[in-house]
């Protein structure tokens, strides 16, 4: 079992070099590690399983939520052989692990054809002026589904 912070990345980047070769999806691992014990990996399948957010850090997330019955990884630590695309890292964050760590930067990515500083880009601008625009359509004046989750007394705060 690995002990050390490089052991845990080598393992991410394992499981990286391994989806290449079995044609799985991207050259991206990650593993989730509670009290230096592996919860859960992923590896990107976005490809095979049409879906555009199975990163690995998703999957991982996801299996290690799974695991714990725990939609928070409270205690545990996230290693991934690449810097988090942005919607990786908001998953990191609302998963709430002690730390993550990654073995190559976001510059190593975009020379493999892995450019996510187009997105960075465009979660900087207003929503309308977008490529994808978006656009607010609030209906009527209260939010109600805010307000009923304000006054709702079974909620699990998150």
């Amino acid at each position: 079992m690995p002990s050390s912070h490089e052991e845990w990345i080598r393992q991410a980047i394992g499981l990286a070099v391994e989806n290449v070769r079995n044609a799985r999806g991207g050259p991206f691992g990650a593993v989730v590690v509670k009290n230096n014990e592996m919860i859960a990996t992923g590896v990107n399948i976005v490809t095979t399983t049409h879906d555009p957010t199975a990163h690995a850090e998703i999957m991982a997330i996801r299996t290690a939520g799974q695991k714990l019955q725990s939609f928070q990884l409270d205690g545990c630590e996230l290693y991934t052989s690449c810097e988090p695309c942005p919607m990786c890292l908001g998953a990191i964050y609302w998963a709430r692990p002690k730390a993550y760590y990654f073995a190559y930067t976001r510059d190593s990515a975009a020379q493999a054809g892995f450019d996510d500083a187009y997105i960075d880009d465009q979660l900087h601008l207003k929503p309308e002026e977008r490529a994808i625009p978006g656009h607010c359509m609030p209906v009527g004046k209260s939010s109600a589904p805010f307000v009923e989750w304000a006054q709702s007394i079974g909620k699990i705060q998150y």
